[in-house]
């Protein structure tokens, strides 16, 4: 059974011990549930299917009932608290607080460095403006970005990635990019994906203003579509990104970093809720 540290939904990870206890004896729901001190037979199986939540009593017995050690039962109160945030400052916050404590206790979260990856825009900049400029300081990096940012901020996010394993060091401040796929799985992942977003947006809406318009392109249209226009548009427009990224793929030393931002959003709700 793996570690609870490679969860990031304490429903699975009750659901994985349940499985594994079923499998090397004659555990039930039943059993479960009274181990954690539960009158319900299968309390725990309803929490399981999310069908009900576990209150901070509950939270304990059950991790007791697991025989969750010290920062094991820590870590699983935060994922119980991550599931019943609402909001995702709230989910943040808490995924902050786990991030601390996997530091304070040497774990390795998984998909860490990735969540950890797409919640600056700086990251995927420098993945493609550092091996393109060996040799330059973070300070003359720092100075190559809109919007332009600290030698501080170049250096620690470049130490990152090489410790990530997405960039290399071959030399004096001389990069290049390794085979590695930055990519996530878990129920964390669009956290940080919609952190990159945000963003991209604005550091778009800052270049209207500053980068000159024949370094940058700005083109949109307003129209009306169903479900079934807006579902054959969001194909098509795959299948011009992986065209875009063809055509990138074959240049050989790029001598500038752009973001090409795809958004294709409603501005009303649609006729059949224009009830509420």
């Amino acid at each position: 059974m793996k570690p609870i540290f490679e969860y990031y939904d304490y429903r699975e990870y009750m659901r994985a011990f349940y499985e594994e206890r079923k499998r090397i004896s004659a555990f039930s729901w039943r059993e479960f549930s009274k181990i954690a001190g539960f009158t319900s037979p299968n309390y725990m199986k309803v929490v399981c299917d999310g069908k009900s939540r576990l209150s901070k009593i509950g939270v304990a017995r059950v991790a007791n009932a697991m025989g969750l050690a010290d920062h094991e039962k820590l870590y699983f109160e935060k994922l119980v608290a991550l599931s019943d945030a609402t909001d995702e400052s709230r989910k943040r916050k808490i995924l902050s607080e786990i991030q601390e404590m996997a530091k304070v206790y040497k774990i390795k979260m998984l998909d860490g460095d990735a969540f950890a990856y797409f919640e600056s825009w700086l990251n995927p900049v420098l993945r493609e403006l550092a091996p393109m400029n060996p040799g330059k300081k973070p300070l003359a990096l720092s100075k190559m970005c809109y919007p332009q940012v600290s030698a501080t901020e170049v250096r620690r996010s470049l130490d990152f990635m090489v410790h990530a394993g997405i960039l290399r060091n071959v030399g004096e401040d001389r990069y290049e990019q390794t085979e590695k796929i930055v990519s996530g799985a878990t129920e964390i992942m669009p956290l940080a994906i919609r952190s990159m977003h945000r963003q991209m947006a604005k550091n778009a809406v800052d270049s209207i203003d500053s980068v000159p318009v024949s370094k940058r392109n700005f083109n949109g249209v307003t129209l009306s579509v169903t479900q079934k226009e807006y579902d054959l548009i969001v194909a098509e427009m795959e299948i011009f990104r992986q065209r875009i990224l063809s055509i990138a793929s074959g240049v050989e030393s790029g001598d500038q970093v752009y973001r090409l931002n795809l958004q294709f959003f409603p501005l009303t709700k649609s006729k059949e809720n224009d009830h509420e």
